[in-house]
């Protein structure tokens, strides 16, 4: 019997382990679950040991991490796959069609909190560890598993833990299983994530709130300021007007433009999802391009002035406002945040004063798509799907896969098993069954794969 067959005669099997796990809720944000995250993170060094894998709880300063190892034949690769085995709270309750920590079934569906993100799709490559094991006693490369207990709370110690550990951690290639497919039955390939870059503006004028009647006109209105200065912060037409903002911006590929075009994708529909009246952006790039290759410059939101019932005529005594930057590679946190001060102190009216904190960022990811690594996974996804996974790109940001490029200076492969609508952080979360035994079926293939690919 081989590892594919393997995971076909035990799926009912892994899909009560996969419950078991599911029970156990590993709030990482809640206190009163602290007990529950640790206990968890024991069942998954429990398990990893049980399939055949050195492992071991370990303490970060904040809830445990775990690390797995196991030794493949000499000169193989070594593969790190990162996880996290914490969930998301369960709130609002009320809006469940389940109890959150007793996982159902429905409709070909798994419903609990954390089954797609990220329980179920770390899971699925334990799984494929365990059927390598069970059925040819070797894995054909060499394994780390780092699962984490904090991601969704920050991952405040994680960078630290990484940085102590370096070595213990050192890879040739890490793989994260944390995302989605492009759609339902369109396996994906993830060789790219923008940055990100944090700065909160505030602007005070007096030193309390004044009377608007006796001082409006001669007092500046912080809020009034603010306001002028955010619609100085874009062009008409969406383009971002701070000076030198583009300077550093990647130029896409024309394969990489060739891949974005191949992906079915249907602009009225995208504009339905949304609920907004019309799409929005950069003039020459598509609304796949404009979130995917293109920065971006966000208002997150404004605060300032009297905004309880009925009215309070003042002048406010100060007005602020969260800004982030969505950064493509070549650009940094630290330059694009100190462009956009040095504009804004440029248009600050003289009124107000000005003060801009800087919250940090991470920087853009690109995997190379030259190299073997990211063909090795497409041909995994396809024993895996049945199909030829499509490439892609995401505009949000994972700042640990910038982590692990920076400090074990390697690069991720982002194969994300689940749906965009699985509801993760939300209600009913959910995962498709089949995609969960598809993930299994993907990390066999995976690491046999990535075995071929020599140093």
């Amino acid at each position: 019997m081989d590892a594919l067959e393997f995971l076909a005669q035990h799926e009912a099997d892994n899909l009560e382990q996969l419950k078991e796990l599911l029970r156990i809720p590993s709030v990482s944000a809640q206190s009163e679950h602290a007990a529950d995250t640790r206990r968890c993170a024991g069942w998954v060094a429990d398990h990893l040991r049980g399939i055949g894998l050195a492992a071991e709880v370990c303490e970060t300063g904040g809830h445990p991490a775990v690390i797995a190892e196991y030794q493949g034949p000499a000169g193989a690769p070594t593969v790190l796959v990162y996880g996290h085995y914490d969930v998301q709270p369960v709130d609002p309750v009320e809006l469940w069609k389940s109890t959150p920590f007793d996982p159902i079934e429905s409709d070909g569906y798994l419903l609990a909190r954390g089954v797609t993100d990220d329980k179920g799709q770390f899971f699925a490559h334990v799984k494929g560890v365990e059927a390598c094991l069970r059925t040819a006693g070797a894995i054909p490369c060499s394994l780390k598993f780092l699962i984490e207990g904090e991601e969704e709370s920050g991952s405040a110690h994680l960078n630290a833990f990484i940085e102590a550990n370096r070595e213990r951690l050192a890879a040739d290639v890490v793989v994260i299983s944390d995302g989605c497919q492009y759609g339902p039955d369109m396996p994906a390939i993830n060789f790219g994530l923008r940055g990100l870059a944090f700065v909160e503006v505030r602007l005070t004028g007096p030193d309390r709130d004044l009377h608007s009647g006796s001082y409006g006109g001669a007092v500046a209105n912080p809020v009034n300021m603010l306001a002028r200065m955010i619609g100085q912060l874009h062009f008409a037409d969406g383009r971002i007007r701070v000076p030198g903002f583009y300077d550093q911006v990647y130029t896409a590929t024309a394969w990489e433009r060739e891949q974005f075009a191949r992906l079915p994708f249907d602009a009225k529909a995208y504009r339905r999802s949304t609920g907004a009246p019309a799409l929005w952006g950069e003039p020459g790039f598509t609304p796949l391009e404009r979130t995917w290759i293109r920065p971006t410059l966000d208002v997150n939101g404004i605060t300032g002035g009297y905004q309880g019932e009925g009215g309070k005529t003042i002048i406010p005594a100060w007005a602020s406002a969260k800004i982030t930057m969505r950064l493509v590679p070549d650009m940094t946190p630290e330059d694009t945040a100190a462009k956009l001060e040095a504009y804004l102190r440029q248009i600050c009216p003289p009124s107000v004063r000005l003060e801009v904190i800087h919250h940090g960022g991470a920087p853009a990811v690109q995997v190379p798509v030259d190299g073997p690594w990211l063909e090795a996974a497409a041909r995994a996804l396809e024993t895996g799907f049945g199909r030829r996974p499509f490439f892609t790109k995401e505009g949000g940001s994972i700042p640990v896969v910038g982590t692990f490029k920076s400090v074990l200076g390697i690069d991720t492969l982002l194969i994300g098993f689940g749906q965009q609508t699985d509801n993760p952080h939300s209600p009913n979360e959910r995962m498709l069954i089949r995609d969960f035994h598809r993930g299994c079926r993907t990390a066999v293939a995976l690491f046999h794969e990535l075995a071929g690919v020599r140093r």
